[in-house]
């Protein structure tokens, strides 16, 4: 039986967050999901199940000032928003969760910018 893409990047991610619990030891992810038209970034704390900050691009103030959310660009001014609502949630360290992606293009960008907004990882 053949794997659909989306199946593949699902056991891709599964391997990926395996080895980030590994070694994480018990710091906050910064997980990103990337679709065709936009791309979206989370702080979630995996021992209590919550989300504490996330940006997208597909947020209202986005829409108005930034035509396609496909984009570089896009990338990037969601991670300097994720890593300004950290700042405010008082999040500085985290561990960066790339979700079965390869790190580059859209979500090399996004970590590059949350990397300048504040975020260690």
């Amino acid at each position: 039986m053949t794997k659909t893409n989306v199946e593949k990047r699902r056991r891709r991610a599964g391997r990926t967050r395996a080895s980030l619990a590994r070694k994480a030891n018990g710091k906050l992810r910064l997980s990103v999901f990337r679709s065709a038209k936009n791309i979206a970034a989370q702080i979630i704390d995996d021992r209590a199940g919550k989300t504490l900050a996330a940006a997208s691009s597909l947020e209202k103030d986005f829409k108005a000032e930034q035509a396609k959310g496909s984009d570089i660009d896009a990338a990037a001014k969601v991670g300097a928003l994720i890593a300004a609502r950290a700042k405010e949630a008082g999040i500085e360290d985290v561990v960066f969760d790339r979700g079965g992606y390869i790190f580059h293009g859209r979500v090399k960008a996004l970590a590059d910018a949350a990397r300048e907004g504040g975020l260690k990882f």
